[in-house]
């Protein structure tokens, strides 16, 4: 049985085992010559007991299951192979085990194939299969048995509902868990990269370096690879493109929050609002395409016509449409925001004599000072992490300028340029990319916690 048929069944089997909870709850009840009234929890807490019981330690085993499985199936597959094979070195004997995993799963297979490999192959294949149909019988026995446990434990003074609140903390623990330990992997895969990129070029060259030229020889009589590695013109571009965005999208968007929460009248707002909102559902690339098509030769066209020198690609027209884009992040959270200020607030400024005007700008938005800061650092990094439209609209050239119409380009792209190519995986080019996003994680963090404190000394304040 295949996993998702699995999951479907169990999935079956938790629905079954929630109603029967439930009518079982009933039932006890009725036998007991009362009415639902003499059960201690509700009778959908009896069903939610008996299907989680259901649903969550066969999940478990399917998850175990799967993570150890491929490992062990390999492990007997060796085993199984030669001795002359298993003597082969790592490296020899990991393209070996590759070639048995391309025949198993790959319907055209070679036509020349050593008889060795094709019955590690075929033991592949059977041990697959056994796999699989073991994980089915052992997860529907396990689904079935804690079905049928609920059902004999069921009674009157059956704490249920206590049962259940506590196995979904305890839920909402280890979720919460795994976010925590794949952010910590996550952080650690990009730092051990990054440090092999540093035993390659110098910390100081990458973060003080004014050259980007991460292009290396492959053969010792290739020309045209410089190998320069200084990281500031792709982060200049980066600041500039989203400072360009930023000017854009939080004059735009926090004007229109407040008028939206304070002035428009609730027909208008219930019209706008969502088509505001819908500029943030437009998939990136078509922005993309908006900025090269439309707005990057409309700002060279006027260039031209004042006599300056734009560039074809330029940072202009990736921050405008950028800008444009993050509209509605940064309008839709600071009108939130704005909505949650105690009503008590207003009505006081407005008895001591302040106007609509002042009452907005003396008291509601310094009280919303926080959200609306949180909202700013989201689209800032909204910006810094966008891809398609800097690489449509403002090109692959790292310069070092502040001219917002020149090409320049951004971490983001320079990350995918790098990971993409004929290059070894552990040069110092392909490694590069990993230093880049360690750089832009710690610059992320930085934002972060100014808004924390941002948020702290404005909340103090205010509440």
């Amino acid at each position: 049985m295949s996993s998702s048929n699995l999951l479907l069944v169990l999935l079956m089997l938790t629905a079954s085992g929630y109603f029967l909870g439930r009518r079982r709850a009933v039932a006890v009840a009725v036998a007991r010559g009362r009415s639902q009234q003499i059960l201690h929890s509700r009778p959908t807490y009896y069903g939610a007991l008996a299907a989680l019981w259901c649903a969550l330690p066969a999940l478990i085993i399917f998850s175990f299951w799967h993570v150890f499985e491929s490992s062990v199936i390999t492990q007997l597959v060796i085993a199984g192979l030669p001795p002359d094979m298993q003597a082969l070195p790592s490296d020899r004997l990991g393209l070996v085990i590759n070639d048995i995993k391309n025949i198993v799963g790959v319907d055209i297979v070679p036509q020349k194939i050593h008889p060795a490999i094709q019955a590690a192959a075929d033991h592949y294949t059977q041990l697959t299969a056994i796999s699989n149909a073991t994980l089915a019988v052992i997860v529907t026995a396990i689904a079935i048995a804690g079905i049928l446990w609920v059902q004999k434990i069921i009674s009157p003074e059956l704490r249920a509902r206590n049962h259940v609140e506590i196995m979904i903390k305890y839920l909402l623990v280890a979720c919460s868990t795994i976010a925590i330990f794949t952010t910590i992997g996550i952080v650690l895969s990009v730092l051990y990269e990054a440090i092999r990129f540093f035993k390659v070029v110098p910390f100081h060259e990458f973060v003080f370096g004014l050259k980007w030229s991460p292009q290396m020889a492959i053969r010792a009589d290739q020309v045209g690879s410089s190998g320069a590695f200084g990281a500031i013109p792709v982060f200049m571009g980066t600041m500039l493109i989203s400072a360009i965005a930023m000017c854009v999208a939080v004059p735009i968007g926090l004007m229109s929050a407040i008028y939206l929460s304070e002035y428009a009248n609730k027909r208008f707002r219930a019209v706008a609002k969502p088509l505001l909102e819908i500029l943030a559902g437009i998939p990136t690339v078509v922005y993309g395409f908006f900025a090269a098509l439309v707005v990057a030769p409309m700002i060279r066209n006027a260039g031209v016509s004042i006599g300056l020198d734009v560039s074809s690609e330029s940072a202009l027209a990736a921050g405008l449409v950028m800008g444009i884009m993050i509209i509605p992040f940064v309008s839709s959270l600071s009108d939130d925001v704005i909505n949650a200020v105690p009503q008590s607030l207003r009505d006081g400024a407005l008895g001591l004599g302040s106007t609509h005007s002042e009452t907005i700008r003396l008291v509601v938005l310094p009280a919303a000072l926080p959200g609306i800061v949180g909202g700013v650092l989201l689209a800032v990094s909204r910006a810094i992490g966008e891809t398609m439209i800097v690489v449509m609209a403002a090109g692959l050239a790292a310069n070092l300028t502040v001219n917002p119409l020149n090409t320049v380009t951004t971490v983001t792209v320079q990350i995918v340029t790098l990971l993409v190519g004929d290059q070894e995986f552990d040069s110092p080019k392909t490694l590069a990319a990993f230093a880049l996003g360690l750089m832009l994680f710690v610059i992320t963090l930085i934002l972060n916690v100014i808004a924390l404190v941002v948020v702290r000394k404005y909340r103090e304040q205010y509440e």
